[in-house]
C-alpha cells in the first residue's frame, strides 16, 4: 500500500497537503510577533512605500543585519495580495510557508536519489511536522527560506557525489543549481549556506581522504556565477550606505555573534541538544534509532553524506557564542532522512537498537510533550480567556502522544510514522490557529491598536506617539509614523499635534503628565489596556491620551 502511495507524483502531493494542513492555520490569525519578524515585515512595508528596494530601515534606522533577499520576497508577496497601508501580517508570511514546503518537496528529491523513495517520504514527513519548521512556516523571517535555498544546493551536491562515488559523470545542472542555491542563500542570510555545503564537502573530503570529486561542481564557474548574482546587489547597498552595510552586518552582527552573545542570546554548552528535543519534536522519539543505524552504517554512502552534513554544522553552531533553537534547523532535514533509514530498518529486522538510547530519548519525548500539553493546558487559563481549545489540543497530545509512546517503548520505532505524523497534524494546527492567537494578554500591541482604531475619528488612521512601551510590533501594527519617543515628547505631540495620540505605559505615566502641564497642554484619556511585553516579561498598562478639547 505504500508503494502505491508514494510512486510517480503522488509523494508530491501528499508531502504538499501535509505542509498546507499544517502550515496554513494560523497564517492570519496569529498576531505579528516581536521582535525579529516585525521588523522584517516593517522593512518590507517601508521598502514598498519608499520604492527603495536597496536600503533596508525600520523607520528611520538603517537595518543593516541581513540581505535584502527575504524583504524583496516579502515586498513581493504584499504587493500580489495587500498593499503597503494594511496590517495585515499574512501576507508577509507566505514566502516563509512557501518556503518550509518547498524544503520538504526538496528533501523528498534529496532522499530519494540518497536514501530510497519510501524513506524518502517519511523523512520528508518528519521533517514537514517538527515543530521548528512549523514554527518558522509561520513567521515572516529568514529561517525557511534559507533552508530551502541548503537543501536545493545540498540536493545537487548528494546528486554529485553519488555519481562521483559510482564512477559515473557529474551532470553540470546539479553544479548549476549547487552555485545558484548558495546565491540565493547568501541574498537571505549571508554565508550560512555556504557554510553548510563546505563543511559538507569538507567533512566528505576527509571521510574519503579523496577530494577529486569537487571539480564536478565546477567552483570556479560556480564562483562567479555566485558573484555575477550577489554582486550587484551588494556594490549598490554598499554605496548607498556608504559601506556602512558591511561594516554592521558581517563585522557587528556575523562577527559579533561568532565572539560574543548578542541580545542575551548566550547559553551554556549542549544547549542545541535540549532545544532538539523540542523543535524536533515529535520525530525526535526516533532519534536513538537514528543515530544507532547512522554509526553503524557511517561508511555507507547516504549515511555518510547525512552525517557530512549535519554533524559538523551542529558542532559550529554549538561553539558559536550566540544560540538560537533556529540555527539548528539547517541540519534537520538530515536529522529527518537518518530517522527515516532507521525506521525502516527497524521494520525489515535489520537495526540492532540501542536500547538505553532509545529508552532515554523516548523519555525525554515522554518530558517534552507533557511540557507541551501543560502549556497548552495552563496557557490560555493564564493569558487568554480560557477557552477550551487549549484542553482539546492538551487532551489530543496526551491521549495519542501515549499511545505512541507506549508502541515505541514495547516495539520500537518500526511503523510509528504515520502515527507521528498524525499526531502533530492535529495538535500544532489547533495550536496556531486557536490557541495561541486568543492568548490576549500576550499580545499587547495588538491590543494597543485595537484600542487606537476603536477612538480614532479622522479618515487617515492617526499619528500614535508611544511613550515607555517601543516594541517593533506596535509599529507594524500602527503605520510607519508611529513614534517611539519618551515621555515629554510623547506630551508635546499630544499638545501640538492636531488629532495626535500617546500610548503612555504607566510608569512614564506621571512624567508625561508632568511634562503635558509644563507645556500648557491638557490630555483626555480614552482607554487603557493591559499585559505582558513577553519580550523582556515585563507587565504593562498602556493608557491613550489624546488632547483635551479647549
Amino acid at each position: 500500500m505504500m508503494a502505491q502511495a508514494i510512486a510517480g507524483w503522488r509523494p508530491y502531493v501528499l508531502l504538499l497537503l501535509l505542509c498546507l494542513g499544517l502550515y496554513l492555520p494560523g497564517l492570519a490569525s496569529l498576531p505579528v510577533t516581536d521582535r525579529d519578524e516585525a521588523r522584517f515585515a516593517q522593512a518590507s512595508r517601508q521598502m514598498l512605500e519608499t520604492r527603495d528596494f536597496i536600503n533596508i530601515r525600520f523607520q528611520d534606522e538603517a537595518r543593516n543585519k541581513k540581505p535584502a533577499g527575504i524583504y524583496w520576497l516579502q515586498a513581493a508577496a504584499v504587493s500580489l495580495f495587500s498593499d503597503a497601508q494594511s496590517a495585515a501580517i499574512w501576507p508577509y508570511r507566505l514566502p516563509s510557508l512557501l518556503a518550509a514546503a518547498a524544503a520538504v518537496l526538496l528533501s523528498f528529491g534529496l532522499g530519494n536519489a540518497l536514501v530510497g523513495r519510501k524513506a524518502a517520504f517519511l523523512g520528508a514527513a518528519v521533517l514537514a511536522a517538527s515543530v521548528e519548521l512549523v514554527v518558522e512556516a509561520h513567521l515572516a523571517k529568514t529561517d525557511a527560506v534559507l533552508l530551502a535555498c541548503v537543501v536545493a544546493a545540498q540536493l545537487a551536491l548528494a546528486r554529485l557525489y553519488l555519481a562521483a562515488r559510482q564512477g559515473a559523470p557529474g551532470d553540470w545542472r546539479f553544479a548549476l543549481l549547487f552555485w545558484l542555491a548558495l546565491a540565493c542563500g547568501v541574498l537571505v542570510k549571508g554565508p550560512v549556506a555556504p557554510a553548510v555545503g563546505a563543511l559538507t564537502v569538507a567533512a566528505l573530503a576527509v571521510a574519503d581522504r579523496d577530494a577529486r570529486w569537487l571539480k564536478t561542481l565546477r567552483p570556479a564557474l560556480g564562483i562567479v556565477l555566485l558573484l555575477l548574482i550577489v554582486m550587484p546587489w551588494l556594490i549598490a547597498i554598499s554605496r548607498a550606505t556608504q559601506g556602512a552595510f558591511l561594516h554592521d552586518s558581517l563585522g557587528s552582527d556575523f562577527l559579533g555573534k561568532l565572539i560574543g552573545s548578542q541580545e542575551s542570546h548566550g547559553a551554556p554548552p549542549l544547549y542545541y541538544l535540549v532545544s532538539l528535543a523540542i523543535g524536533f519534536w515529535p520525530g525526535v522519539l526516533f532519534l536513538g534509532p537514528a543515530i544507532a543505524w547512522a554509526w553503524m552504517h557511517r561508511a555507507d554512502t547516504p549515511e555518510r553524506f547525512l552525517i557530512a552534513w549535519a554533524v559538523p554544522f551542529w558542532i559550529v553552531v554549538e561553539l558559536v557564542p550566540t544560540k538560537l533553537p533556529n540555527y539548528l534547523l539547517p541540519a534537520y532535514p538530515a536529522l529527518a532522512l537518518m530517522v527515516a533509514r532507521a525506521v525502516i530498518a527497524a521494520s525489515e529486522g535489520k537495526l540492532v537498537s540501542w536500547r538505553w538510547l532509545d529508552r532515554g530519548v523516548a523519555l525525554a519525548w515522554a518530558a517534552v510533550s507533557l511540557g507541551l500539553a501543560a502549556i497548552l493546558a495552563l496557557a490560555p487559563i493564564q493569558f487568554g480567556s480560557g477557552d477550551g481549545s487549549g484542553l482539546v489540543a492538551a487532551a489530543i497530545l496526551l491521549y495519542l502522544g501515549t499511545r505512541l509512546g507506549i508502541a515505541f517503548w514495547r516495539d520500537g520505532a518500526a511503523q510509528l510514522v504515520p502515527r507521528l505524523v498524525i499526531l502533530a497534524l492535529l495538535v500544532l494546527p489547533l495550536t496556531f490557529a486557536f490557541v495561541a492567537p486568543r492568548l490576549d494578554r500576550l499580545w499587547l500591541s495588538r491590543a494597543a491598536a485595537q484600542l487606537v482604531a476603536r477612538n480614532a475619528t479622522a479618515q487617515d488612521a492617526p499619528v500614535v506617539a508611544a511613550a515607555g512601551y517601543a516594541e517593533p510590533s506596535l509599529v507594524f501594527l500602527l503605520g510607519t509614523r508611529t513614534m517611539l519617543v519618551d515621555p515629554a515628547r510623547a506630551a508635546q505631540h499630544v499638545a501640538t499635534a492636531p488629532g495626535g495620540m500617546a500610548l503612555v505605559e504607566s510608569r512614564d505615566d506621571a512624567a508625561f503628565q508632568a511634562d503635558l502641564a509644563a507645556q500648557g497642554g491638557k490630555a483626555r484619556m480614552l482607554g487603557r489596556v493591559s499585559g505582558i511585553d513577553y519580550s523582556n516579561g515585563r507587565p504593562m498598562t498602556l493608557t491613550l491620551y489624546d488632547g483635551a478639547p479647549r
